[in-house]
């Protein structure tokens, strides 16, 4: 198999982010109950689908690395289910979900910025193109869990006992 570049492994790293995402953002769904907050994770779930079409469509275009970039896709992606599982648990509830789709949201927005990063040596057009589209979609995402998780956490008691 194809050794990655430090490019080309961020680039699976985005890339397996955006799988995670739609799982996460599907659990979420299930946790909470407010409609406008549901509207919005089912358009990031889908957006998140588009930007794992994009990166492998990226991946299409790297000669004899395909393989190579989606393990390494499927490796962050594990990463990213582990770490959902830990922080969402048995009790978990919809403002538990909403705060961790925020620590994701943060990372998949600096792992995207990361890559622009070093994209600006390497200009790689395809990479830019992904981050051109995946920049102000990422941005957007975090900042539409940080607003759910504080609808939410309006909507709490301060005063009823923490479950």
């Amino acid at each position: 198999m194809a050794e990655l570049t430090q490019l080309e492994s961020k680039l699976g790293e985005v890339f397996g982010l955006a799988k995670a995402a739609q799982e996460s953002t599907s659990k979420v769904i299930k946790l909470v109950d407010d409609e406008e907050v549901t509207k919005t994770l089912e358009r990031m779930r889908e957006e998140a689908a588009e930007a794992e079409q994009r990166c492998a469509a990226v991946g299409e275009t790297l000669d004899g690395k395909k393989t190579a970039l989606e393990e390494k896709a499927m490796e962050t992606k594990k990463e990213a289910a582990e770490m959902m599982k830990t922080y969402l648990g048995e009790d978990a509830d919809g403002l538990d979900g909403l705060e961790f789709l925020v620590m994701a949201e943060a990372a998949e927005v600096g792992h995207a910025e990361v890559l622009g990063a070093m994209n600006e040596q390497a200009r790689n057009p395809e990479i830019q193109e992904l981050i051109d589209w995946a920049m102000p979609v990422q941005q957007r995402h975090f900042e539409a869990t940080r607003e759910g998780a504080l609808r939410l956490a309006r909507q709490e008691d301060p005063a009823s006992p923490a479950s």
